[in-house]
């Protein structure tokens, strides 16, 4: 197995791309989607068999049914028993134990849920043979539609994984975020947003097609009445270092249209009073350019996964962002592989987060769960990512992500639909030349 395990540094971007007898695993040892077929030695993991391939009937934008609402639960982690259970505890939720005595976490069967269309299962394995990193790991060349590396050797790789896996073409979604803090006040922040994702368009032939930019992005704040107006207009490029992200940005009390090229790295997430940065939308997004990245490895650990119930329409965002930590019981949490990498801030390169510790589940390439360093070493903020697969796509992706701050004791919820409605992959009305500074100005009006 190509050192599945070994720590691989940074620096180590002149691996050639997988050789063809190996992509050919992606149809044997290795799912399509790249992660391991096999369950583990205990039974406690299943084998993949196609994650769900006969999903609940769905009616685009509606709200998606549990397909596994019968499991009963397998058992409970809590304060009194965690440390049984530690080494398949991620460094984020070990430090929420500590931090918070009354935190738990349900427990349920392993489903192995998450699948890709046919289509973007043949590109990862046209990719893993083409795909190469360049620019000093700020961009790659040779791949398309999906996952770049489905065969990883380095951190980055796995980086650009997460960044660039299918998500569908286009979306909609209308959300609520909300700052939590520690004596249970609450203040919502209602946001919608939509995209293209230029990456994983069926009419285009390749990475040469896009102009460097990988997804269109518009989110535009509905409330509170003080940021209502508000919207953002984000090209994503795919080789920053080439040329960096282009973003502009409505101000309704101006009524104009500016460009904003600090919407991103650790400036302030929108809406959330700097209890969490633009590049944790989404848990990472954005250049990686700041850090350098290393694969620490792999390992298996409790993760959220299928929270179906969690994004259901009968909850409440005060049901959900509770004082001190999200409502553990409406969280399923499921035993899964997940690889580990580890930034480091660059030197001279600037960021309050000095170290970022990502676990990322194998058969998603969605990071999970993160751990977030301060500049003097300790462990200031840990992300979680509550996860479904959209099965009318299919993709996996977040139904909800917090952002924990350890020394306040206050968090960040973003992501939340069961107020308005879930994110919809059938968006006829979105189209490329909605996203322009003018189509932006008169979506201010």
């Amino acid at each position: 197995m190509r050192r599945l395990f070994a720590a691989a540094a940074f620096c180590a971007l002149s691996a050639s791309p997988v050789l063809a007898a190996d992509a050919a695993r992606l149809d044997a040892d290795l799912t399509p989607i790249g992660s391991e077929r096999a369950g583990n030695a205990d039974g406690t993991i299943p084998e993949w068999t196609g994650g769900i391939t006969n999903p609940p009937a769905h009616t685009p934008g509606s709200f998606y049914a549990d397909p596994f609402a019968s499991d009963a639960k397998v058992m409970t982690i809590d304060a009194s028993n965690w440390q049984q259970y530690e080494k398949r505890l991620t460094g984020a939720h070990q430090a929420l134990f500590k931090t918070y005595s009354d935190y738990k976490m349900n427990v349920y069967p392993t489903r192995r849920s998450c699948s890709l269309p046919a289509v973007a299962y043949d590109w990862n394995k046209k990719n893993a043979v083409t795909s190469k990193i360049v620019a000093d790991g700020n961009g790659i060349e040779g791949a398309f539609y999906a996952v770049p590396f489905p065969i990883p050797e380095t951190g980055i790789e796995i980086l650009w994984n997460h960044l660039l896996r299918y998500r569908g073409f286009k979306f909609q979604r209308e959300y609520n975020a909300a700052q939590v803090f520690k004596d249970g006040n609450l203040v919502k922040i209602r946001i919608a947003d939509e995209g293209v994702f230029r990456w994983s368009d069926p009419k285009r032939n390749g990475v040469e097609d896009l102009d460097n930019i990988s997804i269109f992005f518009i989110q535009q704040v509905k409330a509170p009445a003080r940021l209502t107006g508000t919207a953002l207009l984000v090209h994503e490029t795919i080789n920053q270092q080439k040329q960096a992200r282009l973003v502009w940005q409505y101000s309704p009390s101006q009524r104009r249209v500016r460009r904003a090229p600090d919407v991103q790295y650790d400036n302030p997430g929108t809406g959330s009073d700097a209890m969490t940065t633009s590049d944790s939308l989404n848990v990472f997004n954005g250049a990686p350019d700041r850090y350098e990245w290393s694969l620490i490895g792999k390992q298996e650990a409790y993760i959220p996964y299928n929270n179906y119930q969690f994004a259901d329409p009968s909850h409440k965002v005060e049901d959900i962002a509770t004082p001190r930590h999200l409502n553990q019981d409406l969280i399923r949490y499921e035993l899964h592989r997940v690889w580990v990498i580890e930034g480091s801030l660059r030197p001279q390169a600037r960021h309050i987060y000095a170290k970022r510790k990502f676990y990322i589940d194998e058969d998603s390439w969605f990071i999970v769960a993160s751990e977030l360093t301060d500049g003097r070493g300790q462990l200031w903020r840990v992300q979680e990512a509550q996860m479904i697969n959209y099965y009318d796509v299919p993709s996996c992706g977040e139904v909800g992500t917090a952002v924990y701050d350890l020394q306040t004791q206050n968090y960040w919820v973003d992501s939340l639909t069961n107020e308005t409605s879930p994110v919809n992959f059938s968006a006829q009305d979105v189209s490329e030349d909605r996203y322009t500074p003018d189509a932006l100005r008169s979506l201010g009006h």
